[in-house]
Order: C-alpha cells, then sequence, then structure tokens
C-alpha cells in the first residue's frame, strides 16, 4: 500500500482544519486525518511556566524527527502510534492512539511546509489564504473557548510569536503550494476540484 498523502497548510485560524475535515467527510473511511499539533514536543521536563514561554509558532517547536518517521510509515501503510497534546498545558498527555494507514492520508498544520523532508513526501500540497483580522478573531474565539487560555495571554502571544513567525516561516512556505485556497473549507469551488483531483488521482 502506498497511500496518497496530502498536506493542507495554512496561518492560525486560517480555515485548514475545516477544508481537511470537509475533504475527509467526503471519501470518509478511506481517509486518514491528522494534525501536525500532536508532534509538538513533550518538554515534560520543563516546569508549566517554562513551557508557556516556549515559541510555538516556530518549526524547531515540533519533534520532526518522529513526525517524519510517521508520516513515512502511514504512506507505506503502517500503523504507528501517534502522540496526543494537551495545549492546556502545554505538553504531551498520556493518550496514544494507534492509527492505520488508509488510501488517503491528510495530515494539517501551520508549519507544515517549513519542514522540506516532509514537503518532499507530500503528493498534494494545498495552502489556505485568509485574511489576517480574520485569522486572529478566529483564534481567539479557539484558544480562549477550547483551550482554556486568558484573552490577553492569547493576544499577547500572537504579537510575541504568532505573527513574526507566520510572516517568517508560514507566508513563504506558500510558494511550495500546488493550490492555493482563499477562505479554507468555506470556499465551494476549491473544495470540488480538490476532491475531483484526488479522486482521479485514485483512479
Amino acid at each position: 500500500m502506498n497511500s496518497l498523502l496530502i498536506g493542507i497548510c495554512g496561518g492560525t485560524g486560517s480555515g485548514k482544519t475545516t477544508l481537511a475535515q470537509k475533504v475527509s467527510t467526503y471519501f470518509g473511511d478511506d481517509v486518514l486525518l491528522f494534525s501536525m499539533d500532536n508532534y509538538y514536543k513533550s518538554n515534560s521536563h520543563l516546569s508549566y511556566e517554562q513551557r508557556v514561554k516556549i515559541n510555538y509558532d516556530h518549526p524547531n517547536a515540533f519533534d520532526k524527527e518522529l513526525l517524519l518517521s510517521h508520516v513515512k510509515a502511514l504512506k507505506q501503510g503502517q500503523s504507528v502510534d501517534m502522540p496526543t497534546y494537551d495545549f492546556s498545558q502545554h505538553t504531551r498527555s498520556n493518550k496514544i492512539c494507534k492509527v492505520q494507514a488508509k488510501s488517503v492520508i491528510i495530515i494539517e498544520g501551520i508549519l507544515l511546509f517549513a519542514i522540506s523532508e516532509l514537503v518532499e513526501l507530500l503528493d498534494i500540497k494545498i495552502f489556505v489564504d485568509t485574511d489576517a483580522d480574520v485569522r486572529i478573531l478566529r483564534r481567539i474565539l479557539r484558544d480562549v473557548k477550547d483551550r482554556g487560555r486568558s484573552l490577553d495571554s492569547v493576544i499577547d502571544q500572537y504579537l510575541q510569536t504568532v505573527k513574526p513567525m507566520h510572516e517568517s516561516f508560514i507566508e513563504p512556505s506558500k510558494k511550495h503550494a500546488d493550490i492555493i485556497v482563499p477562505e479554507g473549507g468555506f470556499n465551494q469551488n476549491a473544495f470540488e476540484m480538490i476532491t475531483s483531483l484526488i479522486t482521479k488521482k485514485l483512479n
């Protein structure tokens, strides 16, 4: 088995997860969908106060070796023990998910195209392009509601790391994309084009 590997990249709050979920739903049981976020370094040896200060919007925040080994294994049809990440504690949780490769594997993440070794493994590369003001509003809502963060901490992180790292790593990585999608999962024409391309490659 040699799975079709699709990467969906874009800035925080761009709508890449929505697009990834829509594509996954369209193809149903033939798809494995997972997030690059699962592969943040654990940093469990650090205190919570130290972990809070880490720049999570830099490529070095990820366990690239583990991520690459798992992606390669999945693409070859093997199963992997995927870590899960606890955003409220800024470290990996104790939960491990055993996942099996599918015909289509979709991985999404903000810095997906900033890791050259990973870009080389992807069969289809999609970049979700959304205005910065929309992205920051979505980020605030997500982090406060879903991840238990304070409004002040979200805004401070955005100004200190999210915005400059987007400009340094994420926006330049758009050049690797095969397809650029404005407004993510809400762009129906792009969605239909992507699902048609995937169907063609599967056949």
